[in-house]
């Protein structure tokens, strides 16, 4: 259910059924509990919902047991329908014999469905059907009050939202099928980034051979052997992200597929020093170093844990650097935390956490806090007393054997 987008100078819309007839379903044991569709027994008026029903005989139907068992797998479906205006259209009562149907599951598959409608090729014909029109769209119903298309071009892509690494290869999605009444004539992939856009691969049935930029590839092959339009991408960078679209035409019509492809590089991160031990009344800094992350948006975190704590203390006195970019697309920034051995707590264990759409979970990174060692005049003094001590025990023993000495 859906629907259905009345494209003229009053924009409406209008609850519709799309009904799929014919289609072909692997059945692996759980086809038990599905049932067939019925449609029902009022007399359809201007505000019933409209049924579509779509003939799958001519061309098979994409992704068709992820459709049948959507409600099972918790999925969402949308569907929206258009009168799709042909470039050889009749006239008359029939003039939107054409529809075109989108299907969309929450999974990110999007199918794309031409439906060819009701034709009246005579007037004799259009007068028979006049009192069977559909009182919204003025077109021949069936006997049961439904419109009965046939599907005559199929496109899908199987994820419309891609992310990925820099330097990887991915490849978006685009396949179709078509009537044997009917043939390609042209493929174009383009893509749109921050308000432009530019052609990536061009292939005109008959002609010579595609025009293709670099990094980008379509099996020519396969396109015209097995309707796959896909688009292979090569070594992944920032200035490859962005809405790529998929245009596939006949003589006839044009359906086209919407992918976004998001850039996700994850940060590396770490803490210098790693190990500090420092005087009394000495201002020591702690450097996070974030690097090499895409897009920019990074989340840097500071908290102390000494072994007396049961958990990690937040801390909130650290400071930034401003974002850097480098020559890859890539930011880079750092956290500061500044520690007085006045206030600090020693042992103790600083850590740096960042988060980033990059990371399946945070990253920490730790300096470890050495207790004071005794330096400077105070190890002076306590060597000083100890080599006293030392010579006054000495002087003691000594002077006790001389004096045993004399007596004898």
């Amino acid at each position: 259910r859906g629907l259905l987008r009345a494209f003229s100078a009053s924009a409406s819309e209008h609850p519709a059924t799309l009904v799929l007839r014919g289609v072909l379903v692997r059945d692996v044991g759980n086809l038990d509990d599905v049932t067939e569709y019925k449609v029902p027994q009022e007399n359809p008026d201007s505000s019933s919902p409209i049924v579509f029903e779509a003939s799958a005989q001519s061309v098979s139907i994409p992704h068709s047991e992820a459709l049948l068992h959507a409600d099972c797998d918790g999925e969402e479906v949308t569907c929206e329908m258009s009168p799709y205006s042909s470039q050889r259209a009749g006239e008359g009562p029939c003039h939107a014999s054409w529809f075109m149907a989108t299907l969309r599951l929450s999974s990110g598959i999007s199918i794309a469905l031409v439906l060819r409608g009701p034709h009246c090729s005579s007037q004799e014909e259009e007068k028979e059907h006049d009192a069977t029109l559909h009182p919204k769209l003025r077109i021949p119903m069936s006997k049961e009050g439904t419109l009965l298309t046939t599907v005559e071009f199929q496109s899908s892509s199987c994820n419309t939202s891609l992310r990925t690494h820099l330097g990887s290869s991915v490849t978006l999605d685009c396949r179709f099928a078509l009537a044997p009444s009917s043939s390609l004539s042209f493929l174009e992939w383009r893509r749109q980034h921050r308000g432009s856009g530019r052609s990536l691969f061009r292939y005109q049935v008959g002609s010579t051979g595609p025009a293709a930029q670099p990094k980008v590839h379509v099996d020519v092959g396969d396109l015209l052997g097995s309707g796959d339009a896909s688009l292979s991408l090569q070594g992944v960078s920032v200035e490859d992200e962005g809405t790529y679209i998929c245009l596939v035409s006949t003589p006839l019509h044009q359906a086209q597929h919407i992918i976004q492809l998001r850039v996700a590089e994850p940060p590396r991160v770490r803490v210098i020093p790693a190990v500090v031990s420092f005087e009394r009344d000495v201002m020591t800094t702690l450097s996070c170093k974030i690097t090499g992350y895409y897009p920019l948006d990074v989340s840097v975190s500071w908290t102390q844990k000494s072994p007396e704590d049961d958990t990690e203390i937040p801390l909130s006195n650290a400071r930034f650097s401003s974002h850097r970019q480098s020559q890859d697309g890539t930011y880079s920034i750092t956290s500061y935390l500044s520690i007085s051995s006045a206030t600090a707590r020693a042992p103790a264990t600083y850590s740096c956490h960042v988060s980033h759409m990059a990371l399946a979970e945070p990253i920490s990174v730790s300096a470890h806090l050495k207790a004071p060692e005794q330096t400077g005049s105070e190890g002076l003094v306590g060597s000083f007393i100890a080599t006293v001590i030392f010579i006054v025990v000495l002087f003691i023993v000594l002077r006790r054997r001389a004096g045993r000495s004399l007596k004898c």
